[in-house]
């Protein structure tokens, strides 16, 4: 019986040419990093210059690819342009998605490849995600799915290739962190980003700040609970900065979707 690793270095090599959806991120980066492996040239990364993405993870997309030897497309995108996107809807990830993946495909189809990958997992589908429906109308293959194969395999196969992004913190766009039907804006979206930046910077492992208008809700891990009560002062006047009016700690702690919980 193969394991899950065969599993998803035969699917790979039944694609021959891909395109790889690169953001980055821990299931990307090991998805592209297999495939490469796999069929060397006939990968292209393609990662997209986003205002809902960090400028780091832009960078680091950069870097990995230079230093592997992939060769990468960037493209440039706004979220904020998307009919009905700026609204915030529950199905906000859908119309990125399939905005972002059609942009992906023109590109696939210029250099004449015709598949296109991503990098979903099977612990992505215990949670709502309409940006799947997207990835399914516009027949984008997501390997590491295909594979059977969970997050922390994913980290702990990482590892074991040497890629220092095995215990890099999760992370979303900067559009989940609005509640739904606030309306998205540059300037919400740069105050959130400063926001994580600063955590980022105190040594935070996992975080999200959610924005609830002018109110910052901070969601870490339970462990580093006593870390934000030693940190509160100067966490507050930097959000304060930041142009937040109020600073929360949410007791339920960091959770991905936690958005999603006001959804029936």
């Amino acid at each position: 019986m193969l394991t899950k690793s065969e599993k998803l270095k035969n699917y790979l090599k039944s694609l021959k040419k891909i395109v790889v959806a690169f953001s980055a991120g821990v299931d990307s980066t090991f998805l592209l990093k297999v495939s490469h492996d796999i069929l060397g040239d006939n990968v292209i990364a393609v990662t997209a210059k986003s205002c809902i993405f960090p400028e780091r993870e832009l960078n680091e997309s950069v870097e990995f690819c230079k230093r592997e030897g992939i060769k990468q497309i960037i493209i440039t995108t706004d979220e904020l342009n998307i009919e009905g996107f700026a609204n915030n809807p529950p199905n906000r990830c859908y119309l990125c998605k399939k905005a972002l993946f059609e942009k992906i495909i023109e590109i696939a189809r210029l250099n004449n490849i015709e598949n296109i990958a991503e990098g979903s997992n099977v612990d992505d589908e215990n949670d709502y995600r309409p940006g799947a429906r997207a990835l399914e109308e516009l027949n984008i293959k997501s390997p590491l799915k295909y594979a059977g194969l969970t997050k922390e395999e994913i980290r702990n196969l990482s590892k074991r290739y040497g890629l220092a992004s095995y215990n890099k913190s999760s992370f979303a766009c900067l559009a989940s962190r609005f509640v739904y039907g606030e309306k998205i804006t540059s300037e919400k979206l740069a105050m959130v980003d400063k926001a994580e930046k600063f955590l980022y910077g105190l040594g935070f492992r996992q975080y999200r700040v959610r924005i609830h208008n002018l109110l910052a809700r901070i969601e870490v891990i339970s462990d580093e609970f006593e870390k934000i009560m030693q940190n509160k002062k100067q966490i507050t006047d930097e959000f304060k900065s930041c142009g937040f009016t109020y600073v929360t700690m949410d007791l339920q702690g960091y959770r991905t979707g936690s958005m999603n919980e006001v959804l029936k």
